[in-house]
């Protein structure tokens, strides 16, 4: 019983204190958003001591015109006999037609094609560096 009175004055003790709180009030800075425009230099100033972005110097540095366009061509053409031979090999290996031996010159690339006992392969050589790549696609 006396448990019970101790808990009934306690719940009672805490009903008589009075409690308060306050509103939140959310007060914007930046006065594009409604906020105090002497805020503005403050701002601005805090913003431009964090860039770091440089702006290019000249008009060809911003789309990266420095390439030359007569090499980025000649790229594109030899990217796509590769891309052309590439599947006119796994097409020939697959389907009926076999790929002839021999050698053949396209543009800057010199491919040899020739038969081994596991399967085709396939050297191409870039003249304009000497560097040699060999694929060897097996028979199945």
């Amino acid at each position: 019983m006396r448990q019970l009175t101790i808990l009934f004055l306690g719940t009672l003790l805490l009903a008589v204190f009075q409690t308060s709180a306050q509103d939140f009030v959310y007060t914007p800075q930046n006065p594009a958003f409604g906020g105090n425009p002497y805020n503005y230099s403050w701002m601005l100033s805090s913003a431009q001591a964090q860039d770091t972005y440089k702006a290019p110097e000249t008009q060809a540095d911003l789309y990266d015109y420095t390439r030359d366009p007569a090499q980025d061509f000649a790229e594109s053409l030899n990217r796509q006999i590769l891309s052309r031979l590439s599947r006119e090999i796994v097409t020939r290996q697959f389907g009926e037609e076999a790929l002839e031996e021999g050698t053949y010159i396209l543009g800057d690339y010199q491919i040899e094609i020739g038969n081994a006992s596991d399967g085709i392969n396939i050297t191409i050589v870039d003249n304009s560096t000497g560097a040699a790549t060999t694929v060897s696609v097996p028979y199945f």
